[in-house]
């Protein structure tokens, strides 16, 4: 391997990462068990029509189905490049349940009430996706089953396992971890890991 080869495969990691080879299992809480016949996705807040919209289970498995190939960087300083991620795009949803014009970010909200907000440009980037299969199989229970939110150009925090729906927001409002010290953005290639870090206009006050 030449030595442009080389530096370009260093260049895939994030400052401050490490190549990571299997998938460790990492978040706050139990993990929640599934029940079919409760679960619903819900996109809720300011959209463009003023109603909820909501899917069954069975209703939000057989929107159609994409396909991603993209890392994955944990602030615990873990990457794992290269994983197919399959399951909704997150512009499919956009697209289903348009936001209001003056939409400025989401909420993006998972089991036990925890939640992230993201930018809405984040939000509809190109690779953005809940996830329900990574290479082929689906999520087990422990990596978010049955849907997990994967946005590949930012901290792995900021798309939560068990995701159950996404409010739109008219102004930003920090998630569960940002409440709690972590950046607003999260940025890995900034490595934006904390709130200290922000700079004026990254985020609300705290």
């Amino acid at each position: 391997m030449g030595q442009s080869e080389s530096r370009k495969g260093e260049l895939q990691l994030p400052p401050g990462q490490r190549l990571q080879r299997g998938w460790p299992v990492t978040h706050y809480g139990p993990v929640p068990k599934f029940r079919p016949e409760r679960w619903e996705f819900r996109v809720f807040g300011a959209t463009a029509d003023g109603d909820k919209h909501c899917w069954t289970h069975e209703e939000f498995t057989a929107l159609p189905y994409t396909t991603v190939v993209a890392d994955l960087h944990c602030v615990t300083k873990y990457s794992m490049l290269g994983a197919e991620w399959g399951g909704v795009s997150a512009r499919t949803v956009l697209e289903l349940a348009p936001p209001a014009p003056e939409v400025t970010h989401v909420m993006v909200w998972a089991e036990y009430g925890y939640s992230s907000n993201l930018r809405l440009s984040d939000f509809a980037a190109e690779q953005t996706i809940f996830a329900t299969h990574k290479d082929g199989e689906l999520l087990t229970a422990e990596h978010g089953f049955p849907v997990r939110l994967v946005v590949p150009h930012l901290y792995a925090w900021k798309g939560p396992k068990w995701v159950r729906g996404v409010e739109y927001m008219t102004a930003d409002r920090r998630g569960f971890w940002e409440e709690r010290g972590y950046h607003n953005v999260g940025d890995p290639w900034r490595e934006q890991r904390y709130s200290y870090q922000e700079e004026p206009g990254e985020g609300p006050e705290l």
